[in-house]
């Protein structure tokens, strides 16, 4: 069985120790690299390809947001966990606009962490329960202050890459043709649909084409 594959980005050496520790007695996870934020992070993410890098959003070198951010434009491939101290919902927030997957409080539960691990992994979102209910909160609150797609769920959440794929694959085109076209591998594409289909809500590919069509993504076919 290939084991799940984490790179561990932390400023503090001791966390990442302890994250090495927990992640190594299970058989099917294994750490591929484990280092400081910076410059250096996205040289080993390219080098490295994880499956999952786990990150925190604050660190002295760089901002966490802007890291996620790179991370993903470097290694699009890899699905991002925050493991942070920060339990502001704002800050959970823009790390799952920026395109985290999961976040997690560094008081969590190892059964919890390694619950987020797999998760994240197969594309799904996690947010640490103690912060699930203001998060949700916020976000209802901030989608309930700035207008709505036609579908009803804000098209800002998309990364300019996502539209792209989200579009094509409403258009019909399966995981390989929209590879092709792009220039990116399967895989990449399979990770992007399934962060659109996390950020949307949406459950199948029935209902990434319908919200397509109704957020005004596809223009609908004229009749001769």
């Amino acid at each position: 069985m290939r084991k799940i594959r984490i790179l561990l980005i932390d400023d503090h050496t001791i966390v990442r120790a302890g994250m090495q520790m927990l992640i190594e007695t299970q058989p099917d996870l294994e750490v591929v690299g484990e280092l400081k934020g910076g410059q250096v992070a996205l040289s080993k993410a390219c080098e490295t390809q994880p499956d999952v890098t786990i990150i925190d959003i604050r660190m002295s070198e760089t901002s966490g947001i802007k890291t996620i951010e790179h991370l993903l434009q470097a290694c699009p491939s890899t699905r991002i966990l925050v493991l942070t101290e920060c339990d502001n919902p704002a800050y959970a927030l823009s790390a799952l606009a920026a395109g985290a997957l999961g976040y997690m409080s560094k008081r969590a539960t190892a059964s919890d962490l390694l619950m987020a691990i797999r998760s994240v992994h197969q594309g799904r979102y996690f947010v640490d329960p103690v912060l699930a209910s203001p998060l949700l909160q916020d976000f209802l609150r901030k989608r309930e202050s700035r207008p709505l797609a036609a579908g009803g769920t804000p098209t800002s959440l998309l990364s300019p890459r996502e539209r792209e794929v989200l579009i094509l694959l409403a258009q019909g085109y399966t995981n390989r043709q929209v590879a092709d076209q792009i220039g990116l591998s399967v895989k990449t594409i399979e990770t992007y649909r399934a962060r659109i289909i996390a950020k949307l809500a949406l459950h199948s590919r029935a209902e990434l084409i319908r919200y397509a069509h109704e957020s005004g993504l596809l223009k609908p076919k004229r009749g001769i």
